[in-house]
């Protein structure tokens, strides 16, 4: 079955300087400056990382976190956790804009 998402693609990622060297540099630094030991652990990272990318649902982010977060020693029960907590936040995201819904509505029908 052939798809736009191709897992092959992950590996060609060091490569998007081809166009834009300066720009790729200068995010690959960022990158690896984030995803550096700081205050949190890279363990700690790689688990906010794998919530994040099903948030943004990026199945190459979805695919290299859930290696990376594995080889930090994570359980597949902690990467699932971490999955709902980011379905609880952008779940939570949609519903409370119910509010300004509400609002308008309330608004409109004065």
């Amino acid at each position: 079955m052939e798809t736009y998402y191709k897992p092959e693609d992950l590996k060609k990622f060091g490569q998007i300087g081809e166009f834009q060297k300066e720009l790729a540099d200068k995010f690959f630094s960022y990158y690896g400056a984030v995803f550096a030991e700081g205050a949190l652990t890279a363990r700690e990272k790689s688990l906010i990382a794998l919530a994040v990318a099903h948030t943004v649902q990026c199945p190459y982010c979805i695919d290299a976190y859930t290696s990376d977060t594995l080889e930090k020693g994570c359980s597949e029960q902690e990467m699932m956790e971490a999955v709902h907590v980011a379905a609880a936040i952008r779940g939570g995201a949609s519903l409370v804009h119910g509010v300004q819904m509400m609002n308008k509505a309330k608004e409109l029908s004065m």
